[in-house]
């Protein structure tokens, strides 16, 4: 169904671009107005999938919190491997950091599209704000009051009280955390269901958008997306030679191994755009073809698919930095620190879903915490089935490296068919 909806919304998308862009050439007052008067439709669908943002990400992050402190919890092999995704997730966030900004620079932004973009997106380009001392951003991290940080969209002091309260609630007897846990659980899948709900109605929010970004900026508009795609799809995919590498370097294992045994499992990423769906998969592969022992691909693998996805800083980070582009926005390194922190803070609690379910809570809180305006994202959801396919593929390459390097040591190459005949007959 998401498939179908996919394709579907980027249709809605093209159709309301050529529809806005002939409009506007028209220059005919009676359809300007009723297409002015229509993206208050595409406004309001924007607006449904930001009332859940807030409540999602503390609640996943509550929830990512706690499930990752009861797996510390259960061994030293849980904890060893929650060491490997913190140094892997950390160097693909510094990446992203220092890639994006670089390939901005490399391939701009088109100003003149980007300022018809902001116009039929409603909005006008920002001006960039003065950075705060490092005292006022470090007496900003705490928030003095957490509702009133919610209701104001201060996503950072927000993201340290739900750290600060997901540990917390570990230290409390089982009898009171489970419950608890089970609640903030229960939100935020109430939160995903209402974003479903939502996106069943992205072909009408996307086209009623796309109308007036086509009225303003015409088929230009074109161009600015296929940008975007290119550079967060090229960067992401960057991850999986990355994986590669620290699997080849820190998990001690060759690179025609480590290759031939997760092609198979990079192919149903692709199919499938799913961490959950490769699962089974990724067990067998790093079992049978990697040679690690079972006990460890048992622990290893599925606290990665709960907990681990590379790629989730690198792309919505991403996203961030091509939206700053096109307002405007100077990101100095303080606003990049800040957003590096909140894209690992927030991917530990991302749910394993395809991109277009998780986008906006994902991306939004990043763009929040480093001062981009989120309203593109309504725009930029209907194409993300495309840079989607790369972050499945870059978590499931980054999920058996960290197995690998979680395993080595214990890890016995596997005998072949022939060697292991041969000992059976003898």
């Amino acid at each position: 169904m998401l498939k179908w909806l996919s394709i579907i919304t980027v249709l809605a998308l093209a159709a309301g671009v050529a529809v806005g862009a002939v409009v506007g050439a028209s220059g005919n007052a009676a359809l300007v107005g009723f297409i002015t008067e229509v993206e208050y439709i595409g406004a309001l669908w924007l607006n449904l999938l930001r009332m859940t943002v807030v409540p999602l990400v503390f609640s996943l992050l509550v929830t990512g919190v706690a499930s990752v402190a009861n797996a510390a919890s259960t061994g030293r092999l849980a904890a060893r491997s929650l060491g490997v995704f913190g140094v892997l997730l950390v160097i693909a966030t510094a990446f992203a950091c220092i890639i994006f900004p670089a390939i901005l620079v490399l391939w701009p932004v088109d100003q003149t599209a980007a300022s018809t973009f902001i116009a039929g997106a409603g909005n006008a380009p920002v001006a960039a704000a003065s950075p705060p001392t490092v005292g006022a951003w470090l007496a900003a991290l705490a928030p003095g009051n957490p509702i009133a940080a919610a209701a104001e969209g201060a996503i950072l002091p927000l993201v340290v009280f739900a750290l600060f309260f997901g540990f917390a609630a570990t230290r409390l007897p089982a009898a009171q955390r489970d419950p608890m846990v089970g609640f903030f659980r229960a939100v935020a899948d109430t939160m995903i269901v209402i974003v479903r709900w939502v996106l069943l109605a992205a072909p009408i929010g996307v086209f009623a958008l796309a109308l007036g970004v086509g009225m303003t900026a015409g088929v230009g508009i074109v161009g600015l997306i296929a940008q975007y795609i290119v550079i967060v799809s090229a960067v992401t995919a960057a991850i999986v030679p990355i994986a590669f590498l620290f699997a080849i370097l820190w998990g001690r294992i060759g690179l025609a191994r480590f290759a031939n045994a997760t092609a198979p499992v990079l192919a149903v990423a692709i199919s499938s755009r799913s961490s959950l769906a490769s699962l089974p998969l990724m067990v067998e592969r790093s079992r049978d073809a990697l040679g690690v022992p079972e006990r460890v691909v048992n622990i290893v693998l599925p606290l990665a698919v709960a907990v681990f996805r590379m790629t989730s800083p690198v792309a919505n980070l991403g996203v961030v930095f091509f939206c700053a582009a096109v307002f405007g926005v100077d990101l100095t390194p303080d606003k990049i620190v800040v957003g590096g922190l909140v894209a690992i803070a927030i991917s530990i609690g991302s749910v394993g879903l395809p991109g277009e379910i998780s986008f906006v809570a994902s991306v939004a809180p990043i763009s929040m915490a480093m001062g981009v305006p989120i309203e593109l994202l309504g725009i930029l959801v209907a194409v993300e089935s495309v840079p989607d396919i790369f972050r499945t593929v870059g978590n499931v390459s980054g999920d058996m490296a960290a197995t690998v390097i979680a395993g080595k040591g214990q890890t016995a190459t596997p005998p072949t068919t022939a060697s292991s005949s041969a000992a059976a007959s003898a």
